[in-house]
């Protein structure tokens, strides 16, 4: 088993005196795609939010070797934290391209952020004919796709999706699925939370579920997906 990319360990957050997240427990490896699924109000977005830094928390989460909780929402971004928000979160006035350079601010390396752009149009050959788009303009599929180009720019280590398939048709979610595996063997470790716990695990390593702020299951995904707890929750089966 490698050393962890990302351990957390008894992370609590929420909102001023309301606590969201009760001793929370996890590890994604690097290589992994690890889901993290949880119906609606679980804590799922909560989760994201104070792992990016966004929120106040406490416990313990260390990425890359390095404990995260004294550091600003820009330092863990820097550090190659990075998340695709629910929502997508666009600038909708803004081009394709223009949304997609906004990821890569960080990089002061033209050549290198060249690279990123030709990577996300090879993996999104959708985003290189819409890249002179206004991005509000687009289907809510292609603004995911959009979303989630913009954040590979950046060059993460960890990518975090929150909720990649709410609203979206299935063919779409399909092949936003199949997007994720290619990213992963681009050498990008993923972190995919959602509500769809089909399509969650079907292309998981592991998975954990969360309910009402604590992890209640952890396993492979095949095992999760086999859970009758699980099955009958979030499969009505």
């Amino acid at each position: 088993m490698s050393e962890a990319l990302l351990e957390v360990d008894k992370l609590c957050a929420g909102y001023g005196e309301m606590q969201v997240l009760r001793e929370v427990g996890f590890v994604v490896r690097p290589g992994e795609i690890v889901s993290l699924v949880g119906s609606n109000g679980a804590g799922k977005t909560t989760l994201l939010r104070a792992l990016s830094g966004v929120l106040p928390r406490t416990g313990t989460v260390r990425f890359a070797g390095r404990e995260l909780t004294a550091l600003t929402a820009e330092r863990i971004f820097a550090l190659g934290l990075v998340q695709v928000p629910e929502g997508r979160q666009l600038f909708g006035q803004m081009s394709v391209l223009d949304n997609l350079l906004m990821g890569a601010y960080r990089c002061r390396d033209k050549k290198e952020v060249q690279r990123r752009l030709d990577q996300a149009f090879e993996l999104f050959p959708f985003l290189r004919e819409r890249r002179s788009q206004r991005a509000g303009l687009l289907s809510g599929g292609g603004q995911q796709m959009c979303a989630m180009a913009r954040a590979l720019m950046a060059g993460p280590k960890l990518l975090m999706v929150d909720e990649m398939s709410l609203g979206l048709a299935p063919v779409i979610v399909d092949k936003l699925l199949d997007t994720l595996s290619a990213i992963r063997k681009e050498g990008v470790t993923v972190l995919l939370v959602e509500q769809d716990v089909f399509s969650a695990f079907s292309i998981a390593d592991r998975g954990y579920v969360l309910e009402m702020g604590r992890v209640v299951r952890e396993g492979s995904a095949k095992e999760l997906v086999e859970d009758p707890e699980v099955r009958r929750a979030y499969l009505g089966l």
